[in-house]
């Protein structure tokens, strides 16, 4: 056999004469010219990669190659969960160019049937994964996949025209006004008053809450840089960098809010961070989350995520005539359109308001 592209491993062809096999068309000109094609795409591969990975090691390959250096690091450990959990176990020891759509379609089946783990906190929860999880365990095969047909490893991506199921709308929850007196109240007397406060008085994201230092924090001029997260990554309270570059931003704060974060300030002492643990360094983000349902149930309110307490906060503000290009700035969204089809009720809500005040002025003018 003639050395260069001709030196085809044995296993190659075997695996080319499977898919010429399987060529199938409505007729014969049009099974000629798949034949063609499918001919074209395996002489594209290269041949000194193909046949070497399985899916579990070129996941491994990717993840550490390619993720790594593109993910956010708080992400890294969401997605190595993701592929030790759910595509290793299923579809790992699949040759990486004998992965089809199908085996695809197989594991996404099983992930919403009976995908979640084991774990003592998810006793309670249903067995299978979410459909948002779904679709992001689907995005980091089809990363991985781009990546491999990129590198002449696969001649096609099995993960381009797979069904995944359509995104469960989960009902915003919010604490309206008249909740809100219990709730604060209940807050002071639990000890976490001024943090609750500062959340519904700027909609800060839990991570950016907890992130923030005293040096972010001007009382000369009235405001709050947000500059960094605080996030769980391999099971340690890191500081991290913020989700994208319209998070980084900084927000005018009023005066009661001033003197909450003054009386903050006296109360913890010496610690930079605004909110600090019992220890001086930052919270956990799980350990907010459990104080927060603490103080609902003893005020006698229904549960809500934390959050929620960021949607009370857009609520409010567009609800009491606050634009939606300023509601969208604060929140640091990337555009106000994203804000707009969140909030699209409580617009909409605001809209009705206004038609009914054109009404009464033109009735009037009548």
């Amino acid at each position: 056999m003639a050395a260069g592209r001709d030196a085809t491993p044995p296993g190659t062809i075997s695996r080319r004469a499977d898919r010429l096999q399987n060529i199938l068309g409505r007729t014969q000109a049009g099974a000629k010219n798949k034949l063609k094609m499918v001919i074209e795409e395996t002489r594209s591969l290269d041949i000194t990669k193909a046949g070497k990975y399985t899916v579990g090691t070129w996941m491994d390959m990717w993840f550490e190659n390619y993720a790594k250096v593109k993910a956010r690091p708080s992400s890294h450990q969401t997605c190595l969960g993701y592929i030790d959990n759910h595509i290793k176990p299923s579809i790992g020891k699949i040759p990486l160019e004998k992965l089809t759509s199908l085996e695809l379609q197989k594991l996404y089946k099983k992930l919403l049937n009976s995908g979640r783990i084991d774990r003592v906190e998810s006793k309670r929860q249903p067995k299978g994964l979410s459909s948002k999880t779904e679709r992001n365990i689907h995005q980091i095969i089809a990363s991985a996949m781009k990546l491999a047909k990129e590198q002449k490893i696969i001649a096609t991506d099995p993960t381009v025209g797979c069904a995944l199921p359509k995104l469960e709308h989960r009902e915003m929850k919010t604490l309206p006004v008249e909740q809100l007196t219990s709730f604060l109240r209940e807050a002071k007397d639990s000890g976490i008053f001024e943090m609750y406060y500062v959340e519904l008085a700027t909609g800060l994201r839990r991570g950016e809450l907890l992130g923030l230092k005293w040096e972010d924090i001007d009382f000369e001029y009235g405001n709050l840089g947000v500059k960094r997260q605080i996030a769980r990554i391999n099971g340690e309270v890191v500081e991290a960098p913020l989700k994208t570059k319209n998070a980084y931003r900084t927000l005018p704060l009023a005066e009661d809010t001033i003197d909450v974060l003054k009386q903050q300030k006296k109360k913890i002492g010496s610690s930079p961070w605004v909110f600090p643990s019992p220890t001086g360094g930052p919270i956990s983000p799980d350990s907010v989350l459990h104080m927060l349902h603490r103080v609902l149930k003893r005020a006698g309110l229904p549960m809500v995520r934390f959050h929620d307490l960021r949607h009370t906060f857009a609520t409010l503000a567009l609800q009491n005539g606050v634009d939606i290009k300023t509601v969208s700035g604060m929140l640091g969204h990337f555009w106000a359109g994203f804000t707009l089809d969140t909030y699209a009720h409580v617009t909409t809500s605001a809209q009705k308001e206004s038609a009914k005040t054109m009404e009464k002025v033109l009735t009037a003018a009548l």
